[in-house]
């Protein structure tokens, strides 16, 4: 039954973003619509990243000496300057790994 909801859901995120981008023309959309929709990706990813940083298994929040937060500001700092977002990802991972593993 897991596998099952799991397939559907599947299935069901495959055909709403199929839709979007199959369906609609870009020509039809303005430009200023296209220039909102750019900023789709930067406004998810942390939505769905600050969570993990902020709260710990238990859904507490963390203290301001734990790891994971000196790896989200090099992170932060490598987002910037490179403006790369899987940089950004790696440099994070591995501040985060080695903070773990030398301190």
């Amino acid at each position: 039954m897991t596998w099952l909801s799991v397939i559907v859901a599947g299935i069901l995120t495959y055909i709403t973003r199929m839709t979007m981008i199959t369906l609609v023309d870009r020509r039809v959309l303005g430009a200023k619509l296209r220039q909102v929709l750019g900023y789709v990706p930067s406004a998810v990813f942390p939505a769905i990243i600050f969570p993990a940083i902020f709260f710990n298994d238990y859904g507490n929040l963390i203290e301001l000496t734990d790891p994971k937060i000196y790896g989200a500001l090099f992170a932060i700092v490598v987002g910037y300057l490179s403006r790369n977002i899987i940089a950004t990802i790696f440099s994070g991972l591995i501040s985060y790994w080695l903070i773990i593993f030398l301190i």
